[in-house]
């Protein structure tokens, strides 16, 4: 990484019909089996550990590739593929399962649900989905358009599909993985950073029938209950907020981790940011703003609210709590007790006794300390500690940048851990951890609207770099990226590997003593779980953001991988990455030892940017055009426009090249068909031609300057 990528982080301001093929046999129930995968997790503790242990450090450098499939979309993959009587279901870009066996990696069936391109323009971090749930010999997904839909898993055959939004309009879109808890398909959903009112479903698995719904955060007071599981708490919640918070929505949506624990027969939510991001606009009177940030405890069969712990009270820097969360029985004090660990955006690892909701401890996962301890012109960590008595954390006062003031703060907007998946391995004590140490600049916007298509955070901010070398050379280095292998009991780091690069993906650990985890860089890699000895590797060219998976057929052991370079950490955080092409489609890949398969490579070298237009344009304008794009742009064409290539980079396209054709796009929506947003009045043309300016200047730049 070059000392400029490294300086740019620290100025992220915001962040980014089937087709029936041959029958199978028929499906078992879903309960995991030791040579299965049948749920994200694996089972409902979604430790993510395999019971399989063919594969272990005394073997692994014999493992190669067994099988490859190639998706039919580019953008990027998010999946944690299931395998389930020896068929491998995944998914891709714009909601798309496949069903593949899982032995040679022969097609069995496809089903598109044939998303509206269009609906992309509502995503904040791509068209992504993060794979499917099984039970009762269906596949259930969740459509980035809001529709859960339920499938044969023999045949791909739609069984029934559900609305699960009540207002299209709205930009709610859905990336997350369903669970599925005793007869019951359970789904949130992703907008809060466009301003939406998060919510959790449960639905009933022979006919997609609501069963209940828990809303995250108040409505409006004078609209009374919603006729929802959530309506008695909600009285109580209330009172943590002020002013007008429903006609953003509020935000806390439950986009990602849903955890249901059978010991108890409870559901765990984990619940998002707020909308605005900034709590001086969301709620001006200040408040804890319940549930933002949070673990809800919801009753199953009614979704009745049981408990809840705030890791971020009153959060106002995007510290969402949807991390994954991992169940287990540990000695606490020399007593077993039933625990839920987490370590979500914030910084902190948290392990909740999950009969009571009681905080047991926390224990930050990166450097954290108070403000006056911080180094000047450093950026501050939000908080330096927590308060076990309380549950409260630390809080260093100055991250709120409350009168005017400017913070720069971490670990948040891609946060110490983002939602790539850690694991547990009941063998070694450890959870594993794929952490992240970003640095944002927080100021309220005092202009602050609600626009369409752009992020709801209030925070002043936008793509621009300094265009003089020396500045950007000399800007705070803050983001650093590791795996971490973490003690609960102990609450200490047991041993790190560090990266060169964030946007690491999610962590697979197994009975052979082994940790698995994709880079950023492309390479998958093997590590022994007691010491974080590198034991093996290869480069797929692509980073598996969700988890690896292993399994066994005939007595063989797998471990397969879904790749795919896309969402926020690729859209958006270009530099974060390394700079060079994505494969043409999401793959499949599978592992076994001996394998010999050849692996179909790209050459990832990049295009070199071509003469880019003479748009006049004054430093001023150009200025003006870096704000424009930054709020309205660089969440998916990248922040400062360094993309990170699944979209275009706009410093190489040919677009910038005609003044009307980008014009039309830009405001006309000329592209509205494959996701790019139609803008129309909100950016005039004479604030189009700057954003124009604007890339035309950051593809002088990068034309002229060294190579990485």
């Amino acid at each position: 990484m070059t000392k400029r990528s490294r300086a740019w982080l620290a100025l992220l301001p915001i962040l980014l019909t089937s087709c029936v093929q041959q029958g199978r046999p028929e499906p078992r129930s879903s309960a995991a089996t030791d040579g299965e995968w049948p749920a994200y997790g694996r089972d409902a503790a979604e430790q993510r550990f395999s019971p399989l242990g063919q594969i272990g450090r005394q073997n692994v450098a014999r493992l190669g590739l067994a099988w490859s499939y190639d998706m039919r979309e580019g953008r990027g993959v998010e999946a944690t593929p299931l395998m389930v009587d020896g068929v491998l279901y995944v998914t891709s870009a714009w909601s798309i399962v496949y069903a593949l066996d899982a032995k040679t990696g022969r097609e069995l069936w496809v089903h598109d649900p044939e998303v509206d391109r269009s609906v992309g323009a509502k995503t904040c971090c791509d068209a992504v989905n993060r794979g499917v749930a099984y039970a009762d010999g269906k596949i259930f997904v969740a459509a980035l358009d809001g529709r859960l839909i339920a499938l044969d898993a023999k045949t791909g055959t739609a069984l029934w599909s559900t609305p699960t939004i009540d207002d299209p309009a709205k930009p709610y879109v859905i990336t997350g993985a369903p669970r599925v808890a005793k007869g019951l398909v359970l789904i949130g959903n992703s907008g809060a950073d466009l301003g939406v009112r998060g919510y959790v479903g449960a639905y009933d698995v022979a006919t997609g029938k609501r069963v209940w719904r828990f809303y995250t955060v108040p409505g409006d007071p004078a609209k009374g209950p919603d006729g929802a599981a959530s309506d008695d708490i909600m009285r109580e919640a209330t009172r943590s907020w002020t002013g007008q918070w429903w006609r953003e929505g509020g935000g806390g949506t439950v986009w990602d981790s849903i955890t249901y624990d059978p010991e108890l027969d409870r559901i765990y939510i984990g619940v998002g940011n707020g909308a605005p991001w900034n709590r001086q606009i969301r709620s001006p009177g200040g408040g804890d703003n319940w549930f933002l940030a949070s673990i809800v405890a919801l009753d199953r069969p009614t979704g009745r609210y049981v408990w809840h712990y705030q890791a971020t009270p009153g959060d106002t820097w995007d510290a969402t709590a949807t991390q994954s969360m991992i169940l287990a029985t540990l000695a606490i004090g020399g007593t077993r007790r039933r625990v839920l660990m987490q370590a979500p955006k914030n910084g902190f690892f948290y392990v909740i006794d999950r009969d009571t909701g009681k905080l047991l401890s926390a224990r930050n996962i990166v450097p954290m300390a108070k403000a006056a301890d911080t180094p000047p012109g450093q950026p501050i960590s939000w908080a330096y500690g927590v308060d076990i008595k309380t549950g409260r954390p630390l809080e260093n006062p100055e991250a709120r940048y409350e009168n005017g003031a400017t913070a720069y703060v971490h670990p948040v907007g891609m946060g110490a851990h983002s939602w790539q998946p850690m694991a547990f391995s009941p063998q070694t004590g450890f959870a594993y951890i794929p952490v992240q140490d970003f640095a944002s600049r927080f100021k309220t916007d005092p202009a602050y609207r609600p626009r369409p298509y752009a992020r709801a955070s209030g925070v002043e901010g936008g793509g621009a770099i300094p265009q003089d070398a020396k500045i950007r050379a000399s800007l705070p280095r803050s983001v650093q990226a590791r795996l971490v292998a973490w003690d609960p009991v102990t609450q200490r780091e047991a041993w790190r590997v560090p990266y060169d690069y964030a946007g690491n993906g999610g962590i697979l650990a197994t009975a052979g003593g082994l940790v698995f985890q994709s880079k950023a860089d492309g390479e998958f890699a093997g590590y022994d779980a007691a010491t974080g000895a590198r034991l093996w590797g290869f480069d797929a060219q692509a980073t598996a953001q969700g988890g690896p998976i292993s399994y066994s057929i005939d007595g063989e052991q797998y471990v397969a991988i879904a790749v795919g370079n896309g969402g926020s950490s690729w859209l958006a955080g270009g530099m974060a990455v390394p700079q060079r092409k994505s494969l043409p489609t999401g793959r499949m890949l599978v592992f076994k030892l001996g394998g010999a398969v050849d692996y179909a490579r790209i050459d990832a070298t990049l295009d070199p940017v071509p003469e880019p237009p003479i748009v006049p344009a004054t430093p001023a304008r150009i200025a003006s055009g870096a704000v424009t794009f930054g709020t309205y742009c660089a969440g998916c064409h990248g922040f400062g426009a360094i993309s990170g290539h699944v979209t275009p980079d706009l410093r190489r396209s040919g677009m910038i090249q005609d003044a009307e054709a980008f014009r039309a796009v830009v405001q006309d929506g000329a592209l509205l068909a494959a996701g790019m947003p139609k803008f129309g009045k909100e950016i005039p043309a004479q604030e189009v031609e700057a954003i124009r300016a604007f890339l035309a200047s950051e593809a002088r730049y990068e034309r002229g300057r060294a190579p990485h």
